[in-house]
């Protein structure tokens, strides 16, 4: 009875210690957990804005800082009337980086060209719609200083910033929005107003077939002309 009762107490004894090495020597659960861990923080600051919200106060120090990782300088607005591949201008630093920035936010998804003069401008980069104000605000509000000395002008096919306010003494350029020149003889009225930052490389015949649409007295297209996406170009 002696004799069985020492070999029971052997055999949990062993049992017990086998539990405790299979612990030691199976750390599976513990790296499972570590590696969850990490996937939810990672997940975490995914999900958290990249960038700051972007203010007057802060915008041109953050594209200046943009401007040195970013250094495309090529983009396609795409449409259904076809595609408009546009030329950045290096020169014109702020105005180029804010305009990959957006495009890199996917910022123009869906916005229109909503102001239409033939021979004149076609405007884009707004939208009455909710989920552009929705962007607008993530991203943050903010103008731009005119950089409007860089021997650029509004000839046709120039791709330029019109002012934020009707009222702006300063001509102090608003970031989501653009217009490209279509008038056959150029806008160079415009020189020293609003700052060029680009031009039409191919598509001006895109631009053409913008401007012709009908619009009602505002200029604002009868028939929505939308503009799907802007991606960066090689």
């Amino acid at each position: 009875m002696r004799f069985l009762l020492v070999v029971c107490i052997g055999l949990l004894l062993f049992n017990c210690e086998d539990k405790q090495t299979s612990k030691k020597n199976n750390p599976t659960v513990i790296k499972d957990s570590l590696a969850k861990v990490k996937l939810q923080n990672a997940s975490k600051i995914k999900q958290q804005s990249e960038y700051p919200r972007l203010t007057d106060a802060n915008a041109m120090e953050f594209f200046l800082e943009y401007d040195k990782e970013h250094k495309e300088d090529k983009v396609r607005i795409v449409t259904d009337f076809g595609n408009i591949d546009i030329q950045l201008y290096d020169k014109t630093k702020f105005h180029r980086a804010n305009f990959i920035f957006l495009t890199k936010q996917n910022y123009f998804d869906y916005t229109q060209f909503y102001r239409v003069v033939n021979n004149f401008v076609i405007q884009g980069g707004n939208s009455d719609g909710y989920d552009i104000a929705k962007r607008r605000k993530k991203i943050g509000r903010y103008l731009l200083p005119p950089d409007t000395k860089r021997g650029y002008t509004h000839k046709r096919g120039a791709i330029s910033m019109p002012s934020g306010e009707i009222e702006n003494a300063y001509k102090l350029a608003s970031p989501y929005q653009f217009f490209i020149v279509q008038k056959k003889d150029g806008a160079y009225h415009l020189d020293g107003e609003y700052t060029v930052f680009g031009e039409v490389i191919k598509g001006m015949d895109v631009v053409d077939k913008i401007a012709s649409v009908e619009t009602d007295e505002g200029d604002w297209p009868l028939k929505t002309v939308f503009i799907k996406t802007v991606k960066i170009i090689d």
